[in-house]
């Protein structure tokens, strides 16, 4: 059992996609739900996220201490993962009166929709052992 190939970036499924319908809301021209398209990410783009969404504060004496703004992170993940509707587009950012991906997310769906999609996109990346914590923090 010595055969490392298995682990070799050529032999490993690179990212997890799939459709999910996000909400009734959004209907096709059929008046059918229209399905999102998802993505996982790597370990290394996560990382980027959190530290993007990582706030240094200076304490007493001088010290600094990191926090990772929970609202902020999982925004920014949820945004990383969702490849159709594209966030990014300014067009469907003014028809939603927002600047930014993050801001269109929380105008675009309900509550109850945000929680589900960030409940997939968690599982998708392999946080499905703790996703009722993550979603209690946004919900909060």
């Amino acid at each position: 059992m010595n055969d490392l190939s298995m682990f070799f970036a050529q032999n490993v499924a690179v990212e997890v996609a799939e459709e999910f319908a996000v909400s009734p809301r959004f209907k096709d021209k059929d008046d059918k739900p229209v399905k999102w398209k998802l993505r996982s990410i790597s370990e290394e783009e996560n990382q980027e996220l959190r530290k993007s969404a990582t706030k240094k504060t200076k304490g007493k004496g001088g010290v600094y201490t990191s926090d990772v703004d929970q609202n902020e992170y999982l925004s920014k993940l949820v945004v990383a993962c969702v490849t159709f509707p594209d966030l990014k587009n300014a067009e469907i950012q003014k028809s939603y009166g927002v600047i930014g991906a993050e801001k269109l997310l929380r105008v675009m769906l309900l509550p109850g929709e945000f929680g589900n999609l960030m409940e997939r996109i968690t599982e998708m990346n392999g946080f499905d052992r703790d996703v009722n914590g993550l979603i209690e923090e946004v919900k909060n």
